[in-house]
Order: C-alpha cells, then sequence, then structure tokens
C-alpha cells in the first residue's frame, strides 16, 4: 500500500516482500545493498573508507601474506 501527501510517501511493505526482493538480487547486488544500508546508518563506515582509499593513495598497504602469513 502506498500513501502520498506533498511531503512524503509511505510505502507499507512485510519483512517476507523484503526478503524476497533481497533473494532475488545476485550476490553482487546484496553486497551493495549492504554497503548501502552501512553507510546510511553508520558515518564511521564511510569515513573508514575514506581512511583505507587514503592509506591506499599513499602507499600504506600489505599484502595478505604481510599481514595473515
Amino acid at each position: 500500500m502506498i500513501e502520498q501527501d506533498t511531503d512524503s510517501i509511505t510505502l507499507t511493505i512485510s519483512p517476507t516482500q523484503i526478503i524476497s526482493a533481497v533473494r532475488s538480487l545476485s550476490e553482487e547486488d546484496q553486497e551493495s545493498l549492504i554497503e548501502d544500508l552501512l553507510a546510511a546508518v553508520r558515518p564511521d563506515y564511510l569515513e573508514s573508507i575514506r581512511e583505507a582509499r587514503a592509506d591506499y593513495e599513499a602507499g600504506r598497504v600489505q599484502s595478505h601474506t604481510e599481514v595473515f602469513g
């Protein structure tokens, strides 16, 4: 059900519908959705991405072997 006034739209959707929609996404799109949700609710998540990109651009990186052996 969709309700609309001049300032907003209200969409009523069940958890089952949300789960079904997410399951219909490709794995890549599911990962993208999770990243978008994290970014929307966790400003520190976006900051960690900015820091990681800055580290990479400055050459402050280590290989998987260097980190995990």
